[in-house]
This record gives C-alpha cells, structure tokens and sequence, in this order.
C-alpha cells in the first residue's frame, strides 16, 4: 500500500481577514460609496426629468393631431354636405346652360 501524500503547509497557507476590511472600519470608502450613490441619483433625476419632458411634448403632439384631424373630418363633413346640395341643385337646374361652380380655372 502507498502511503498518501500530505501537502506541507506553511504560515502562507493560514486563511486570515486581513484583505477582507469591512467598509465601516476605514470610513472614507463608506462616503465615496455615498457619494457615487448620490451622483448616480442626480443623473437618472436628470434622465427622468427629460423623459417626462419628452412625454410632454409627444402629449402635445398627440393633441395637435387630434385637433387637425377633426379639421380635416369637418372639412370632409362639409364637403360631403356641398356636394349632396350640389346634385340636388343640379337635378333642380333647367337645362339653360347653367352649371354648378366647379372652382377656378386657367388656361395656359
């Protein structure tokens, strides 16, 4: 049978706590750890301030749409009215030659 073989230890090999310094025993990285903190808070502040800007101006964008949509429906809306006048008046016209108005025009 063999013998098995041992590792020799030596004063490097005992495990200590000497790299592992928790971060309240040296004060100054508890205030660099703060103050990465509150740079980080100050910059999503100003990330979220322009992004609620943002959506403001996509609101107001919204808005304006909306607005010039209805426009638009009311023009066709009244459109759609001339033009039920127009072929009502049409079909009430004598046959003497006279035309519904059909807009200007010029000849080149």
């Amino acid at each position: 049978m063999a013998i098995p073989k041992r590792t020799v230890r030596g004063v490097r090999d005992i495990r200590t706590y000497s790299g592992k310094v928790d971060i309240f025993s040296e004060p100054y990285r508890a205030f660099m750890q703060i103050s990465a903190l509150e740079m980080e808070k100050a910059r999503r502040g100003q990330e979220r301030e322009s992004a609620v800007q943002r959506v403001r101006q996509i609101d107001a964008r919204f808005r304006e749409i909306e607005k010039e949509k209805a426009y638009l429906l009311k023009g066709l809306g009244d459109i759609k009215t001339i033009r039920t006048l127009n072929t009502v008046e049409n079909q009430a016209l004598p046959a003497s030659g006279l035309h519904a108005p059909r807009g200007f025009r010029i000849k080149y």
